[in-house]
């Protein structure tokens, strides 16, 4: 469980760090648009985005007051995602909260300017939606489950895990 509250507590100061450079310069309402790969009736859909709502309510952003978020709820319906993220980028929001690796591609199809912030995407480079880790380039940035390269090394884990409990102290 905490590891999920870490992951959500990322994504909430993921999606409020472009908003935060310009949090002085103006009293508008910033607009934080969320493509969700859940049905709306998801209880852990609705979930994720009531603790990515409180984090930013932590940093200073409330619903309401200082920034709308209009999210959306495509499921694992690929078509939809694509109509929904027309939907979004027509909103021309101040970022963009991509919750997988589907909702992160379609709208990455329908904005090269509006910044996106991905969660949940296991191999962003190889979805080519970053250049690399460090540097990612572009209008896409965020956060991932586990690094590609890392796969063969998790795989060795059972090993050395079995062959440390088998060691005499």
């Amino acid at each position: 469980m905490r590891r999920r509250d870490l992951i959500k507590g990322i994504a909430g100061l993921a999606a409020a760090w472009p908003l935060a450079a310009r949090a002085q310069q103006t009293d508008q309402v910033r607009r934080i648009g969320v493509l969700m790969n859940f049905p709306s009736s998801d209880p852990e859909g609705k979930a994720l985005l009531a603790e990515f709502t409180r984090h930013l309510a932590e940093l200073g952003w409330t619903e309401g007051r200082n920034v709308r978020i209009d999210a959306r709820w495509g499921g694992s319906n690929v078509d939809l995602m694509r109509t929904l993220a027309k939907e979004l980028v027509g909103l021309q929001p101040d970022v963009l909260l991509a919750t997988s690796t589907p909702t992160t591609a379609v709208l990455a199809r329908e904005t090269q300017t509006i910044p996106i912030v991905f969660t949940f995407v296991a191999d962003p480079i190889g979805s080519r939606f970053i250049a690399n880790l460090s540097h990612p380039g572009g209008s896409i940035t965020g956060f991932s489950m586990i690094e590609a390269s890392m796969a063969s090394k998790s795989l060795e884990l059972p090993e050395r895990s079995r062959r440390a409990s088998n060691a005499s102290p």
